[in-house]
């Protein structure tokens, strides 16, 4: 029965280690982009302005009229007749239907596609916007799992000394005062390490609504994040920028929608003639006629939505001249912060290495006796501190990186 216990337990611990997904930052925004609930419903406005092409494209209805006229006086029927009798009545049938003129018709086709262009381009920017964000969810919860993984090192290493000291205390090799020194540096680990792992579940809890997931999910540290190359100046950057931010290629696409729109309310301007055939049997009589009504454009000829519609093509193209350089100084102030973190990030290479050059010589130094306690809790305590601010400096290197796909548009193809 134990056996079989043990065998339960085991076959659970394997079966949830294989139900979690690991993300890298690529996979969790490809996973983000096609599961989120927030871009599922977004997405919708595409279909929306899909169907307004669908409604352009559609002709006029025929309309159908009747009108019937009785007899009110009785003493007008012919003898023998009564209200129902067709020689005391008259009846209109009219079908007639409305002849939109081509150009209006083609003006309609075009500003709604235009639309549906100016539509998925704000989708896109919706999609650079989210990735960004979702990106920095990522790298949220990847910097609080790196600094679990240095917190684990930092743990194992101080038990393992703490069960050395202990050993050396029965051996009468250090004093008490040694072992609890290097005891209260284990428990303060142990209280960061609780910490960490309180903080790194709230943030696995954000990333899954990011990804768009209920499952169990784990972000992988030793994934790379830099997978896309960065041009080495600014004005690549910026061309590049140009090419591939939504928010410029939807002011862009603003101008061709103010254009169409200029051409529909001139269009709107045309007349619509209403033409059709009359059956009007009047008292067993019958009569046929044709029927024709046109909208004469003398007094309202469309003239406020003209104007305005001019007024909006001067403020996209406005508006299209600002995003532009708004664009250029985004590029330049991302680019020069990236530059900056890269070379930050290069100076704690040495510094790294000398830290554990330290605590590795400090360490040998005080099991062999030769120095003390306090030199060796000194030096596990820089070469903590100083991996923490690698890390830190490691966080923000990627966080302007990020930036910089951002601004630049090339974060959607991450």
């Amino acid at each position: 029965m134990r056996v079989l216990l043990a065998l339960i337990v085991l076959s659970y611990f394997v079966i949830s280690a294989n139900g979690q997904t690991i993300y890298s930052i690529q996979g969790a925004l490809a996973s983000a982009r096609t599961n989120n609930p927030f871009l599922k419903t977004e997405s919708y406005n595409i279909n929306i302005a899909q169907s307004d092409i669908t409604t352009a494209k559609l002709r006029p209805n025929p309309i159908l009229n009747n009108q019937t006229l009785l007899l009110a006086n009785s003493k007008y029927y012919p003898s023998g007749t009564d209200i129902h009798n067709s020689v005391n009545r008259q009846v209109w049938w009219q079908l007639t239907r409305p002849f939109q003129l081509p150009a209006l018709r083609r003006s309609k086709i075009e500003f709604a596609s235009q639309n549906l262009n100016l539509v998925q381009q704000g989708f896109g920017e919706t999609i650079r916007r989210f990735s960004f964000d979702a990106a920095n969810q990522w790298l949220e919860t990847w910097i609080i799992e790196s600094r679990l993984d240095l917190l684990q090192q930092a743990y194992s290493n101080m038990d393992s000394l703490v069960k050395i000291n202990r050993a050396r205390l029965r051996n009468q090799v250090i004093t008490q005062t040694d072992l609890m020194r290097t005891q209260l540096l284990l428990e303060q680990y142990n209280l960061q390490l609780i910490n960490a792992r309180k903080d790194f579940r709230n943030e696995i809890q954000r990333l899954k609504f990011f990804i768009g997931t209920t499952d169990s999910i784990d972000v992988d540290i030793r994934s790379a994040i830099e997978t896309i190359s960065i041009p080495n100046n600014v004005d690549s950057l910026y061309n590049l920028a140009v090419s591939n931010r939504n928010d410029i290629q939807a002011a862009k696409s603003n101008i061709l929608v103010a254009e169409s729109n200029i051409k529909l309310q001139k269009a709107f301007v045309l007349p619509i003639p209403e033409l059709g055939v009359i059956w009007n049997p009047q008292n067993t009589v019958p009569y046929l006629g044709f029927f024709g009504t046109l909208r004469l454009p003398i007094l309202d000829r469309n003239q406020g939505e003209r104007e305005k519609s001019k007024y909006l093509q001067q403020q996209a193209e406005l508006n299209l001249k600002t995003t532009q350089l708004q664009l250029r100084t985004e590029v330049h102030a991302a680019f020069q912060a990236f530059q900056t973190e890269k070379e930050n990030l290069k100076k704690y290479e040495n510094i790294l290495n000398q830290s554990q050059t330290v605590l590795d010589n400090v360490k040998y130094a005080y099991l062999k006796g030769g120095t003390t306690i306090i030199d060796f809790l000194d030096a596990q305590r820089s070469w903590f501190d100083t991996r923490q601010l690698y890390l830190n400096e490691l966080l923000s290197y990627h966080q302007s990186y990020i930036r910089l796909l951002f601004v630049t548009g090339l974060i959607n193809q991450m």
